[in-house]
């Protein structure tokens, strides 16, 4: 169980027997995604990557998903990672009309202060203490992804790069910082992890290595997809 004290949204930390149990019915999350459904079923500009985004959204909010990152900081990470590098992207994708004002390297920015700032130790800790402060910190997090990845669409294929390398590089970095820190930091997960067999360091260097290599690597991967890109248009024309 959680330390009295953490009232996280997702529930009390579960054990590994009960879990899978730990669906999120909360009736007004269901409405809100029923209500974006609708929205987006009756729109013809909306692509199936949106709906593959918005299935993963369903699965990291309604699933047992959501009560295992109660327990495990690792998983929140991991949780973190697919909210921001993967369902913001999807969504993005499935609507073409959707943009994003502003310039991309500012959304980058804002972006990587609010990644860091909700993975320090105080404003974590503090996002686990209502469902308000829980929910900010997801909506900050995802508006900010779905921000820089919009921006991304319109900025120069060398913009576009760099930014995902620096992307890829502040990943690395702050997940090095977490993998290599002497003392746990997370207090919610103080007693937590120990149900599943991990001591809070060995969760919390988990999480580091989440961020540090799976991560970073997918932007990376991102940025050599886009300078490939690059390459293809003289290619073709040489054919």
């Amino acid at each position: 169980m959680m330390e009295q004290g953490w009232i996280p949204y997702c529930g009390a930390a579960p054990g590994p027997a009960e879990w899978l149990l730990r669906w999120n019915f909360d009736p007004l999350l269901l409405l809100v995604f029923a209500l974006i459904g609708f929205a987006a079923w009756r729109r013809a500009d909306i692509g199936a990557p949106f709906w593959a985004g918005f299935g993963l959204l369903l699965l990291l909010f309604v699933s047992p998903l959501c009560a295992l990152s109660s327990a495990l900081f690792s998983v929140r990470v991991a949780h973190h990672v697919l909210l921001t590098a993967l369902a913001a992207p999807l969504l993005l994708w499935g609507m073409p009309r959707f943009v994003v004002r502003g310039p991309a390297p500012m959304w980058a920015a804002a972006h990587i202060l609010l990644f860091w700032i909700w993975h320090a130790p105080v404003p974590y800790a503090f996002a686990l203490s209502s469902d308000l402060a829980f929910w900010a910190m997801q909506a900050s997090l995802l508006g900010s992804a779905i921000a820089f990845w919009g921006a991304l669409r319109r900025c120069s294929p060398a913009t576009a790069i760099l930014l995902l390398l620096a992307m890829m590089v502040q990943m690395g970095l702050l997940g090095a910082l977490i993998t290599f820190a002497a003392t746990p930091l997370y207090a919610p997960h103080a007693v937590s992890t120990l149900a599943w067999g991990l001591t809070p360091l060995e969760d919390q260097q988990l999480a580091g290595l989440i961020m540090w290599a799976p991560a970073a690597a997918f932007y990376l991967a991102v940025a050599m997809a886009r300078g490939w890109r690059l390459l293809v248009p003289p290619v073709a024309a040489a054919r």
